[in-house]
């Protein structure tokens, strides 16, 4: 069913998901699983393993809505993982509606395709890694930098940060609703060492 790409109008109303592939130098394949806040194309989390199956998926999902809340809805394609009964049964008990994109159609999760070009473009095409820690703290340090630096294309040219915090200051007429900035575990001098 064709559905089309809303723009989201706060906070948690779409989570986008997206699996990428790639390859280290050894040849060994790695997986990343990318999900992002379409409101402010905030990145909330980039996951990185040799294989990532549906209960990884979950596992995340449900770390992220700890710390962030829970989504309206989520925005997948067709691949095992987001098909999977397992993920299916956790979004309808967590009351999370499931968006699936029509198979062949990618413009239905435009921002995750843009995020995942981005992604590809400034890490997996301009560095080789020799090894999973490597992939890991180029790209959290990534993340940080596009949530906090750069500045993107909407909402009103502010990076992910900055339009979360501008949200947070217009919701005066109910309770705060408080939004932390999630950074996965990254170590400064292990980033130094991995950029000198």
């Amino acid at each position: 069913e064709p559905r089309p790409l809303v723009e989201s109008t706060h906070p948690n109303e779409t989570w986008s998901l997206d699996f990428m592939h790639d390859r280290m130098t050894n040849g060994a394949p790695f997986r990343v699983l990318n999900i992002i806040d379409d409101f402010n194309r905030e990145v909330l989390n980039i996951t990185i393993e040799r294989s990532i199956g549906a209960k990884r998926v979950i596992r995340e999902l449900q770390q992220l809505i700890e710390w962030r809340g829970k989504p309206e809805s989520l925005r997948f394609d067709n691949g095992p993982e987001f098909i999977a009964t397992s993920l299916l049964d956790f979004c309808r008990d967590n009351d999370i509606e499931t968006l699936h994109i029509q198979p062949g159609k990618p413009n239905q999760n435009a921002y995750m395709e843009r995020f995942n070009r981005s992604y590809r473009d400034d890490i997996l095409d301009k560095y080789l890694f020799d090894n999973l820690h490597q992939v890991r703290s180029l790209s959290y340090h990534w993340q940080w930098l596009l949530n906090n630096e750069r500045p993107n294309d909407s909402p009103d040219g502010m990076t992910p940060t900055e339009a979360l915090l501008k949200y947070g200051k217009r919701t005066q007429t109910k309770p705060m609703e408080v939004f932390s900035i999630f950074q996965q575990d990254g170590d400064d001098d292990e980033l130094v060492s991995i950029f000198d």
